[in-house]
């Protein structure tokens, strides 16, 4: 049985409406030492914005302390671990943060002269030539906003290509072990996408690729480490069936958490990538960005880059737009620099024995997690793990608890959830994914809390459905919630405005 769990303290916390109440401030200024002017006069009226109806009044400690208590209602990779696989939420060091804010670095200008970006040009070449060689690859743009920008540039690098050796192609082939953003890339870059089953190793089928790529084949794009967790064994053989018929090897480089440091795609075979700076270079995740999607191609993609590039003339740093064959832009301006900023000073904070062993310490705390696992949990693919493990519900499926059932239930014990049922290939996933940021106590705490439920599974499988029990809202109706929001507050008082 668990011996720790975590608790939080629930506030009935009110809405500051109705916290409000006639009179408060939380300012106070000194008397005025000039005279008074009505704003309306010396402005006019139409530059004075009128009183906002309703708008609560309360007091600095109590404004303090509403928002202290809202900030502690959120979890947060600050509070514990997010075992959430294929979203690699890791730890992103303060000292990546402390460098981001520099004011020569935080306040940068988008539009200054090139004369006034000299260091800002340098981290970004900084950049793009260590994840060069991170990657094995040629060239890197830092253009792309995210990992799913980042596919969609790569496609269409891919396009201008092959569209440069006459023929564009129209498919692209996907594994079904792959991120559901492939396909959509895939489409919105004007290609059919035809779908590839895994084999019972959850990995490419070799065989049944030979037979299907022929000369409307424009790419694969294949995951790896795949949405399993599990590496492509034969990849180095995938990139010569397409490279043999003339198709292009892209990979969806979001999961290079397992492979920094160990094994470079540009070695194996691939011939554009993209990287997401935002998980495996530890820059902040979640919200809704800023992210970063780099892509790394080799060197006869280099002409279709976007534009500008980087150049180097008489000891300084320009930007190069003289680029013909250019996609042209993917973004207004050169990707998110904060996030740049921060994913440079983690390689450097590192070094390359230091990216390493991080990658290192994903696997081991990935696979440690499937050791102490397995007795509770279905493994569905027994090939070796990377940085994920992927575990089915079918042993509490019996006792009809799946797995989001048991997500709930793990937040009563104060864990952030696992990826709920994805990858879609295997039934009732239970996707984990640890990082290396986690240490031993924290994953036996977590090994523990989910052994836990899978025993109340079978014992008492209603306390399970029914979670969560500690939380302010129960179990909410999570289709009706999302067809459906309730956006606005109706406060049972009719002297105050329902708000926005």
């Amino acid at each position: 049985m668990i011996t720790k769990v975590r608790s939080h303290i629930t506030q009935n916390e009110l809405l500051l409406f109705e916290q409000s109440s006639p009179g408060k401030k939380g300012y106070q200024l000194p008397d005025l030492d000039v005279p008074a002017v009505d704003p309306s006069t010396a402005l006019g009226a139409a530059n004075v914005r009128a009183e906002i109806e309703g708008f609560p009044e309360v007091s600095e400690v109590e404004i303090i302390r509403h928002f202290t208590r809202l900030s502690t209602w959120n979890y947060a990779i600050d509070l514990g671990l997010y075992p959430l696989g294929s979203c690699t939420m890791k730890y992103n060091p303060r000292v990546n943060e402390l460098v981001a804010r520099l004011d020569g670095l935080a306040w940068a200008h988008p539009y200054q002269p090139e004369s006034l970006a000299q260091g800002a040009m340098e981290i970004m070449a900084h950049l793009e030539s260590a994840l060069a060689e991170i990657t094995g690859m040629d060239a890197v743009t830092l253009q792309p906003a995210a990992g799913a920008h980042g596919e969609l540039t790569g496609i269409l690098l891919i396009r201008a290509l092959l569209e440069k050796r006459g023929n564009p192609r129209k498919k692209v082939l996907i594994p079904d072990s792959a991120h559901g953003t492939n396909p959509a890339t895939a489409a919105i870059a004007g290609y059919a996408v035809e779908n590839i089953r895994s084999n019972q190793r959850g990995t490419v089928d070799l065989a049944q690729l030979e037979r299907i790529v022929d000369q409307d084949v424009a790419a694969l794009m294949v995951t790896n480490p795949n949405t399993l967790g599990v590496f492509e064994e034969n990849i180095k053989s995938i990139a010569e069936v397409l490279h043999k018929k003339g198709a292009l090897l892209y990979m969806d480089g979001a999961n290079m958490n397992a492979l920094v440091g160990i094994a470079q795609p540009g070695a194996f075979g691939v011939d554009v990538m993209h990287l997401n700076l935002h998980k495996t270079f530890s820059t902040p995740h979640g919200g809704g960005g800023p992210g970063g999607g780099p892509v790394a191609v080799k060197k006869a993609f280099e002409p279709f880059l976007p534009l500008p590039r980087l150049k180097r003339v008489r000891s300084k740093w320009t930007f190069d737009y003289q680029l013909p064959r250019s996609i042209g832009r993917v973004r207004a301006f050169y990707g998110n620099f904060g996030v740049i900023v921060r994913a440079l000073a983690y390689i450097l904070a590192h070094g390359g024995n230091g990216l390493r062993n991080a990658t290192v310490d994903a696997v081991l705390n990935a696979n440690y997690l499937r050791r102490k696992l397995e007795p509770h949990y279905d493994l569905p693919f027994q090939a070796p793990n990377m940085h994920e493990v992927v575990f089915s519900d079918d042993r509490q499926a019996k006792y009809g608890v799946r797995t989001g059932d048991i997500a709930k239930r793990l937040i009563d014990y104060g864990f952030h959830p696992y990826t709920v049922s994805f990858p879609l290939i295997v039934r009732g996933a239970l996707m984990i994914e640890p990082t290396e940021t986690e240490a031993k106590r924290e994953l036996d705490l977590f090994a523990e809390a989910m052994a836990a439920i899978a025993h109340e599974a079978e014992t008492d499988p209603e306390l399970v459905r029914s979670a969560p029990h500690s939380t302010r809202t129960s179990r909410v109706d999570e289709v009706t919630a999302a067809r459906r929001p309730v956006l606005k507050w109706k406060p049972e008082s009719p002297t105050v405005k329902a708000a926005d």
